[in-house]
């Protein structure tokens, strides 16, 4: 017979044991799964960037909303992931591990380490996609961030809070001039973000190294998206970092981050959109591709006082193809940007490093958020250059030139030998101050062309050994006095007869008996 208070028994003992938990999440499943999109069904009430999870430990993105099935990208697993696999809503948006913590490592766009120095303590997380600051919460932009680089901080300055576009073609110097204003805010109180967007891993670590080797990285944090990484990474990383920079900038500190570039994240923008079967526009981009930076790049901005007075400067990197700056990513770029620093590749050809055109590269924010000494010296610094270019190419034609002609000729080839600058040798504020004050004398006139740029960073030395008093004279807030350029010219001069001498005069005794014969 069958004993059923024995079978009663034990269906009590299993419901007893069972786990009566349950997950309220909405569930679905997925259609479709391929090229690491999905389309999954089912799913309620989702959000425009919510992250999901995927059977398997897997991550998703939802991008496309639609009335019947959501489209979401993959962060990885897209070969474990098939059609079936149930995926859960987690009601959380996209979002940035963030901290003080961070400063120094090198992190992926969710905020997980990369550089194998442990796992965060914290759990302090930004939304990666975040309005930007009202007008009524900004401030006028009128304090300088320097670079460092003569060229750029005399011409095309920037300001703490501004957006200013660095553009050109490939191996052009971009990324130099990003990382040399990342190693001038050294002491200036600056938290600085590199944000890389589907370079090569070895280019990366590259640039770490020498973050690391100048001390930088005590006050940076590397946001990176390889090219062997997740297209929806490459697309979250500088969304991620503006959002690392965000929580900075609102406890009242300036911030300088670094996108480079904006058009690799434009690519990954169109792949994700055609593999979401988005309609394309121009150049297969989607529609939207504009408002993919200028939702981005809008949030820099200077601060009030009643808001901390922090402030986001975002230096943006655009790479052209055989210059062309009417293409569709950089005229959207330039158009959204306060100015742009465009660099040549017959320039950096030539020699002329940093490669600047100074005709095509501006500063919206201008004089605002310059140096007033520097204000005062360099006003007429484009323009002679403008005036040397000029003249150059009608020297090709190979016509007399009267003295007053070839003075300037001289005078702006020196200047442009002033302004080439290398790599990793940043100047002080000080420094680009005597510079500008003795290219713009009559001390140059002495000074052979081949020798003027062993002669401006000689002069530095000199100055900085013997005239270290005479540099912490010099004001940057205020105009030079009279008093303040006789002596730093006599000095210049002092240094010139030691160092170039008679050997001067022979020089140009030289290069003119040459001219004579031509």
């Amino acid at each position: 017979m069958i004993d059923v208070s024995a079978i009663g028994k034990g269906l009590r003992k299993r419901v007893e044991r069972a786990d009566l938990s349950s997950d309220k999440r909405a569930c679905g499943r997925v259609l479709y799964s391929g090229d690491g999109v999905l389309r999954i069904s089912g799913l309620q009430n989702v959000k425009y960037n919510e992250l999901l999870e995927i059977e398997g430990g897997y991550r998703a993105l939802a991008l496309n909303l639609e009335e019947d099935s959501v489209g979401a990208v993959l962060f990885s697993g897209d070969d474990k992931v098939g059609y079936g696999s149930f995926a859960y809503s987690t009601g959380e948006t996209a979002q940035m591990r963030v901290g003080e913590e961070l400063l120094g490592r090198v992190v992926d766009p969710l905020g997980e380490p990369l550089d194998g120095m442990g796992a965060f303590s914290g759990n302090a997380f930004r939304p990666v996609e975040f309005p930007a600051p009202a007008i009524m919460d900004r401030a006028k932009v009128n304090k300088p961030l320097q670079t460092g680089i003569l060229a750029i901080d005399s011409m095309i300055p920037i300001g703490r809070g501004q957006r200013e576009l660095i553009i050109g073609d490939r191996q052009t110097g971009k990324t130099a001039i990003a990382v040399d204003t990342i190693l001038n805010q050294k002491g200036e109180g600056v938290v600085c973000i590199y944000v890389s967007i589907g370079q090569k891993a070895s280019s990366l670590a590259k640039i770490v190294s020498v973050l690391r080797e100048h001390g930088a990285m005590d006050y940076t944090c590397v946001v990176c998206s390889t090219a062997n990484d997740a297209v929806p990474l490459q697309y979250l990383a500088p969304y991620s970092g503006c959002a690392l920079a965000e929580y900075f900038m609102y406890q009242g500190k300036d911030v300088l981050i670094v996108y480079d570039d904006l058009s690799k994240h434009a690519v990954a923008y169109r792949t994700l959109s055609l593999l979401l079967k988005r309609p394309s526009g121009r150049e297969a981009y989607p529609g939207d591709v504009f408002y993919l930076h200028s939702r981005l790049l809008e949030r820099a901005a200077k601060l009030s006082e009643e808001k901390g007075g922090g402030s986001l400067t975002a230096l943006p990197i655009v790479e052209t193809l055989a210059g062309d700056i009417s293409a569709y990513i950089p005229t959207n770029v330039i158009s959204i940007t306060d100015g742009q620093i465009y660099l040549e590749s017959e320039l950096f050809n030539s020699g002329v490093r940093p490669a600047v055109n100074v005709g095509l590269s501006v500063s919206r924010v201008g004089g605002s958020a310059q140096c007033k000494a520097i204000r005062g010296i360099s006003g007429q610094l484009r323009v002679n250059l403008a005036q040397y270019r000029e003249l150059a190419i009608f020297m090709q034609f190979g016509s007399d030139l009267d003295a007053e002609t070839q003075k300037t000729l001289s005078r702006g080839m020196k200047m442009t030998d002033t302004l080439k600058q290398r790599q990793y040798l940043n100047y002080s504020v000080r420094e680009m101050i005597v510079l500008l004050l003795v290219s713009g004398s009559d001390l140059v006139d002495k000074i052979p062309e081949k020798k003027m740029t062993a002669y401006d960073e000689g002069l530095l030395d000199y100055l900085r050994t013997n005239c270290a008093d005479l540099l912490e004279q010099i004001d940057p807030s205020e105009e030079v006095s009279d008093e303040l350029r006789e002596k730093i010219l006599r000095a210049a001069e002092q240094y010139g007869n030691v160092t170039v001498g008679d050997e001067g005069a022979h020089w140009e005794d030289a290069e003119a008996n040459e001219a004579a014969e031509a």
